[in-house]
């Protein structure tokens, strides 16, 4: 058994082919779609046979010690070609480590119907306070997002936002001096996700404004729209609801962590 890189083309390819699986392919789709878009950190897409593949990985550049945050990503619709195409060395070295956090996530996404018009525009959920200061994260607002977020406060994770705020799309409201007081960011994935209020400024309705910018920003340039909510994060959950996202219940996603000291 022999993988294949892809290159070109045939990643275009790829995108369109794997639309079939969704959602259960979401997170390949998604960042398939970024990297076929825009400049990001180096990831090698590798599947077991072409075109008709059976197994799909997103294999990111490991550049240094400790680049804990850069996933491996794998969708197969073959359980026994998956445990082939993984046991190779080539593929994977399961002497590093791999991934990071395991638990289960709701996915949730935004479809339209244009059948009925409920759901075709943010637009008609909120309207945008003309007080509000909305913006884009940049590098210098990255040490903030850090030591806010749950898996972050180390070198690593700083790596990795700088990936996701200098090629992917993110939004913020801005304080009075110009400063972040909620934000949001999207993966290499393509998921949104680390959204979050600094505590003195929450409900206000920020975190409702931020992803229905984000959203519609996703929309207009082509980019799926979804997120993962961890299962006990009912706060996420509803306020992702109330916006017209909608759960697959019958999908969860779960990150493992292998080789971790």
């Amino acid at each position: 058994l022999r993988t294949m890189e892809l290159t070109g083309e045939q990643l275009k390819t790829a995108e369109t082919l794997l639309k079939r699986y969704l959602p259960r392919s979401q997170p390949v789709y998604g960042t398939l779609v970024l990297r076929n878009r825009v400049r990001s950190d180096p990831v090698k897409v590798l599947v077991d046979r072409w075109p008709e593949f059976n197994v799909i990985l997103c294999k990111p550049q490991y550049e240094q010690e400790g680049d804990l945050f850069k996933d491996v990503l794998v969708f197969a619709n073959d359980e026994v070609m998956l445990k082939e195409t993984i046991r190779k060395s080539s593929v994977i070295d399961w002497t590093l480590f791999l991934c990071v956090g395991n638990g289960k996530h709701f996915c949730c996404s935004h479809r339209f119907s244009n059948s009925n018009g409920r759901f075709c525009s943010f637009s008609s959920l909120f309207s945008i306070n003309p007080g509000i200061c909305l913006s884009c994260l940049d590098e210098s607002h990255i040490g903030l997002v850090n030591q806010t977020w749950k898996f972050g406060k180390n070198e690593a994770a700083m790596r990795m936002m700088h990936n996701m705020t200098a090629n992917f799309p993110s939004c913020c409201v801005l304080d009075a001096e110009r400063k972040p007081v909620s934000w949001i960011l999207t993966y290499s994935s393509c998921a949104m996700g680390m959204l979050y209020t600094l505590p003195e400024h929450r409900g206000k309705g920020y975190a409702k404004v931020l992803v229905g910018t984000m959203a519609r920003r996703l929309l207009a340039e082509g980019y799926p729209v979804y997120c993962f909510i961890e299962e006990e994060n009912t706060v996420s959950y509803r306020l992702f609801k109330n916006l017209g996202f909608t759960e697959n219940p019958s999908y969860r996603e779960t990150w493992f962590a292998f080789n971790y000291i």
